[in-house]
């Protein structure tokens, strides 16, 4: 039976947190490249592309590097060349946007088309597969039942993101900080005043909401719905993050591959996209890390409660609610563990954010009551939801974290007429090899190496068996873990641990080449099968994408399905009253929301 691949894909700023999204259970990561990665602040060198890549392919996982943002037209020279840097050092495909790549000379390596081109309907999706994309990122406002009519009229691979950030504006159809600070959100310069406080006032100039974070989203969580997500045609499961340091990524893709794999373990029809599995030395909990709170978005239809009105910052997990407290010191009822210098918050009684330390956490066991010092007034009040932002226990240990992640081996250790040789054969995913495919999987070869010494008869035939194979086990922090051990010795042998240990060394350094050795094979023979279609050149009649103006700026500057009157019990489909335009406000700047309510829409303009 054939199988689908099911990927995780995780973000990485560098190739060390690269690096540690595949140790902790990736089965691909994207990265900015040199230049063009739409995140400005956030770029790689070719070498440091090349050395995550090796890392990458042990592991049969894949690379992708971003180059989406929206391109001069002296630019494309430089883009292209990158393009051919990373085709040379083994990336998997490149993330783009601007459709005048297309018609460029370009390595024959599969494109992605970003969600920044703003993937909502079928129509365009069939627009991308015509084009030649190998994966096309849908938009995060689509729901299921929106993903699964893609899925029915498309065949091209469908990746989603299902956690991190949310931008409030379509994707790539943002021009807000453009118009208010000259920095293009698809330059890759986003100054994201959707996370500003703003007023909020009706045709009149009313003040409505005051000092309020209108346009501010929580963060996107769909764990609960990932087998849904698959079932309606998702095969790539995205986590947003790029700016994101190591722990947030270790422990966030962490989450999502132990999700990920509680269905692929019962689902004879899925598969795991890379090789090896993971073991976590930390509790792997997504509200440990920088979140905003959670939401499923749209997945189900439209919903209250999915932005963050009160603050754009880190809420963290919640752990109890205040029951008594003075200007320094307050008692909580919790079942979570406090660690002196954990980081705590709350929403004051004017919903302002308030930031305090514990210095001191004394802890009642009989009752679960934590009493918490700080060493600056926190103006808390009894009833106060706590928050904990910073774990600094956890912290600690999720820094420490190397993600442990292991191949499985079958080991043989056989004598031959002038030594021993061993054999390993990798069996966590078949690895790909020259013969003949069967029912569609590739054989899994055996590597090999042999060693010339003397034999030993085992006076202590047990014990001599028994230290045998505890040492040709014992593999440590190699990638490697043999679960297997073959013994094939015409009589019982005494082999010193010397001659084992020799062994393993090479095998390790054989098999992990090996293994890189086949994946960028594999990449090769892939992408030389990619097709791809001029975007200048019509086909079948269908309109091609037209590359955009990176300095244009259209009159709707944000295309939003989060609407400020549904959010704050103004819309006019459950008042029965018309959708007024309504204002926002922030120093000088002041816009225009006007509402689609047909299509439940709304849109942030320039001021009439």
């Amino acid at each position: 039976m054939k199988t689908t691949k099911i990927e995780l894909l995780s973000p990485a700023k560098n190739v060390e947190v690269g690096m540690a999204a595949i140790n902790h259970g990736a089965d691909a990561v994207y990265i900015g490249g040199p230049d063009f990665g739409a995140r400005e602040k956030v770029s790689n060198t070719i070498e440091d592309i090349e050395k995550l890549c090796r890392h990458a392919a042990l592991f049969d996982a894949k690379v992708y590097v971003t180059l989406n943002t929206l391109l001069y037209d002296n630019e494309l020279e430089r883009a292209r060349k990158i393009a051919y840097d990373c085709w040379n050092v083994g990336v998997d495909a490149l993330i783009v946007q601007d459709m005048k790549l297309l018609e460029l000379d370009l390595p024959p390596i599969p494109l992605h088309a970003s969600t920044q081109c703003d993937n909502l309907t079928v129509e365009k999706v069939q627009q991308l597969e015509k084009l030649g994309f190998s994966q096309v990122v849908l938009g995060r406002e689509l729901s299921l039942k929106q993903i699964r009519e893609i899925r029915e009229k498309t065949t091209v691979p469908l990746e989603f993101f299902v956690h991190g950030a949310l931008c409030v504006s379509h994707s790539g159809q943002c021009y807000l900080s453009q118009y208010i600070g000259n920095r293009s959100a698809n330059r890759g310069a986003c100054a994201q005043p959707c996370r500003l406080p703003w007023d909020l006032l009706d045709k009149n100039g009313k003040v409505l909401l005051k000092n309020r974070h209108l346009l501010c989203l929580k963060d996107l969580n769909n764990s609960a719905h990932l087998e849904e997500l698959m079932d309606a045609g998702i095969t790539s499961f995205k986590i947003e993050g790029r700016m994101k340091d190591a722990d947030y990524v270790k422990n966030v893709t962490a989450y999502y591959r132990q999700k990920l794999d509680e269905i692929l373990h019962r689902r004879s029809d899925l598969e795991q996209a890379s090789r090896g599995h993971c073991s976590y030395s930390f509790e792997v909990n997504p509200e440990k890390s920088f979140n905003r709170g959670f939401t499923d978005f749209f997945i189900h239809g439209r919903q209250k409660g999915i932005d963050s009105p009160f603050t754009p910052k880190s809420m963290g997990e919640y752990i109890g609610e205040v029951g008594w407290c003075n200007s320094l010191r307050m008692e909580i009822a919790t079942d979570k563990v406090l660690h002196n210098g954990d980081g705590l918050c709350f929403l004051n009684q004017d919903n302002e954010l308030v930031g305090l330390r514990a210095d001191v956490v004394r802890t009642d066991g009989k009752n679960g009551v934590h009493t918490i010092s700080t060493n600056r007034p926190h103006g808390a009040y009894r009833g106060a939801k706590i928050y904990r932002n910073y774990d600094l226990e956890w912290q600690k240990q999720v820094d420490a974290s190397t993600g442990n992640r292991k191949i499985v081996i079958d080991l043989t250790l056989a004598e031959t007429e002038t030594g021993y040789e061993m054999i390993a054969v990798c069996t966590d995913t078949p690895r790909v090899s020259a013969e003949t495919p069967e029912n569609g999987r590739t054989r899994c070869v055996p590597t090999r190496t042999t060693i010339q010494c003397d034999k030993i008869a085992a006076n202590n035939p047990e014990k001599a068996t028994e230290n045998i194979r505890k040492k040709a086990l014992q593999w440590g922090d190699t990638p490697f873990n043999p679960i297997n051990l073959e013994l094939q010795f015409a009589e019982p042998r005494l082999i010193p641990a010397s001659i084992i240990s020799e062994m393993k060394r090479d095998l390790v350094a054989k098999l992990t080449e090996e293994l890189i050795e086949n994946h960028q094979n594999n990449h090769k023979i892939r992408c030389m099968d990619t097709p791809r279609v001029s975007a200048d050149t019509p086909e079948n009649g269908h309109t091609q994408c037209v590359p955009t103006d990176p300095d244009a700026i259209p009159d709707r500057l944000m295309t939003c399905h989060h609407c400020i009157r549904y959010a704050n019990g103004m819309c006019s489909k459950e008042t029965g009253q018309k959708a007024e335009p309504l204002f926002i406000r922030n120093g000088a700047n002041t816009f225009r929301l006007e509402f689609d309510c047909r299509n439940c829409l709304m849109s942030v303009c320039f001021m009439a």
